[in-house]
């Protein structure tokens, strides 16, 4: 099975200093929905891993994450793609939970659910935390320069072996590239 996982703010929407808070709020970025419909196409199975604690913090509530997902599903499935789960970690990040990026948790949960060795998964991150987490869960860390990206470059100390794109489209065109469908 080939399976991909993406942060989501950042990765496939703009991202917010103030957070995601509604639907209204979510947009795509340019080329994201194409490329997650292409790793479909492909026979990948795109699964989201995502910092949430807009929810600890009560800026919004887990109905309204569902229906910012909701208007994420439906946007890919126009595309002509499909995510197949999302995880979110809800807490803060004063609350020491292991499900928390940089923790890994989030990322076993994910492997255990698909009952994959996450040594061949590749991860798609914005921030330092998106690809520690990916690496301590051993999978393979991807930037983008979209988000948070940049900064996250520029600031240096990304863990060995991260490669960088300009966005998801050339990620995902790195990937196909590899391994045609």
């Amino acid at each position: 099975m080939k399976l991909a996982i993406l942060d989501r703010d950042g990765v496939i929407n703009q991202d917010s200093k103030a957070f995601i808070k509604h639907p209204d709020e979510w947009i795509a970025l340019p080329g994201s929905l194409d490329a997650i419909a292409r790793l479909s196409h492909a026979g990948w199975r795109v699964v989201i891993a995502s910092n949430q604690s807009g929810i600890a913090r009560g800026l919004f509530s887990m109905d309204i994450l569902n229906a910012i997902h909701a208007k994420m599903r439906r946007e890919v499935a126009q595309a002509g793609g499909s995510i197949d789960a999302i995880f979110v970690c809800p807490h803060g990040p004063d609350d020491g939970c292991s499900c928390r990026k940089p923790n890994a948790g989030l990322f076993l949960d994910i492997g255990r659910r698909y009952d994959l060795d996450l040594s061949q998964v590749p991860s798609v991150g914005d921030s330092l935390r998106d690809l520690q987490a990916a690496k301590k869960a051993g999978c393979r860390p991807w930037l983008v320069l979209t988000g948070n990206g940049r900064k996250t470059l520029d600031n240096g100390e990304l863990p060995s072996g991260t490669r960088v794109c300009d966005d998801l489209a050339a990620v995902v065109d790195a990937w196909l590239e590899d391994s045609p469908a």
